[in-house]
């Protein structure tokens, strides 16, 4: 089904004649482009509508030249407001066929959840999304192998934000820990206390609304408990991603991924450690399109990306995965990375997991 086929049911099942799109993911979603200037807001600044025919954008005199040339494809066009006039909102409404929906604040329209509209991805997102994980991976890999104990979290944080930034790639989320703090919080955002004896790298990269996550562990001198506990969570994250393809065949939803998350961290002697940091979820035009708990109603739709990011104290094993119903590709690897085939626990299935680098 494409995106157009989606929208098209959404205009039929709720009687509307249009639907309307500033929130940055979903903006890129069906245009490919960026409307995003100020980081710190929730809406972009230009909105994409459609109305059964077609795609149109509408944005501010400052912002149209700009998307016209650079972020949009031709054959959407853009109709532009005077920016000390009116607010983005009040242009959509002015615009609209109604009755409209939109996933931001607009007078008189009703609210829609892009989430369920952006599941499962398209041939076009796979392609994009490969390029992404691999772009994303080899970046994080390649400053990791580079790292010293001495360094601080700040410093690698910064340079793997660099690092991304060069390929095209935001970071909204880049964590670091070192040996003292990675044992002691689950998410290790960066401060100037140095690695250590060992580091963990997390990031979550952002290109064109995809998002992919990794986590890339190396060591200088490794605690004794560090490879079993690695391991432990790698068996975890092994069985959540066979129990998503397995569990989506029968129509299974997120909290059922979840007992079998719950079910190894028991078998690997670890019962408990889920409740001190979330498991993931699925993935693709959000960090987490929706984050597994007990009670996640969430459907387990293919082919999709999941990133599923189990922690045993002290250890994580986190990387994007394309699980479609004949396999699972992981897209934010390299193959230059050390790894090992893990094994799920009561699901079929075996993948190659990262190891600890040792440096």
């Amino acid at each position: 089904m494409t995106k157009r086929d989606r929208l098209d049911g959404l205009l039929a099942d709720r009687d509307l004649e249009s639907v309307w799109f500033a929130r940055p993911n979903s903006f890129a979603w069906l245009t490919g482009g960026n409307n995003v200037v100020d980081r710190e807001g929730d809406i972009g600044v230009a909105a994409v509508g459609y109305d059964g025919d077609g795609f149109r954008v509408v944005t501010d005199s400052i912002e149209a030249a700009r998307l016209r040339e650079e972020e949009l494809p031709d054959h959407i066009p853009v109709a532009e407001y005077e920016w000390y006039e009116s607010s983005l909102a009040e242009a959509v409404a002015d615009r609209a066929t109604t009755p409209a929906a939109a996933d931001f604040d607009v007078p008189g329209f009703e609210s829609v959840d892009a989430s369920p509209l952006r599941q499962p991805l398209t041939d076009e997102d796979v392609d994009a999304y490969r390029e992404l994980g691999a772009e994303t991976a080899a970046a994080v890999e390649a400053i990791c192998r580079e790292l010293d104990p001495t360094d601080t979290e700040r410093e690698i944080a910064s340079a793997v934000r660099g690092a991304l930034s060069a390929r095209g790639i935001e970071t909204p989320v880049a964590l670091v820990g070192g040996s003292e703090r990675a044992q002691q919080y689950r998410h290790y955002t960066p401060t100037e206390a140095e690695l250590g004896d060992y580091a963990h790298v997390s990031v979550t990269a952002e290109r064109h609304g995809l998002h992919a996550s990794c986590t890339r562990t190396v060591a200088f001198d490794a605690p004794d408990w560090l490879a079993e506990r690695h391991r432990a969570a790698a068996i975890v994250e092994t069985t959540a991603l066979a129990a998503t393809q397995q569990i989506a065949t029968f129509d299974g939803r997120a909290k059922d991924v979840f007992e079998a998350i719950r079910a190894a961290y028991e078998h690997v002697g670890y019962a408990g450690e889920w409740k001190h940091h979330h498991q993931g979820g699925a993935a693709g035009y959000a960090g987490r399109e929706w984050i597994a708990t007990p009670t996640t109603d969430g459907e387990i739709v293919l082919p999709m990306a999941y990133a599923w990011n189990p922690t045993v104290q002290g250890a994580k094993s986190e990387d994007t995965v394309l699980i479609a119903e004949d396999g699972m590709e992981i897209l934010t690897e390299t193959g230059d990375w050390p790894a090992e085939s893990v094994m799920a626990f009561d699901y079929e299935g075996a993948l190659p997991r990262p190891t600890v680098l040792e440096l």
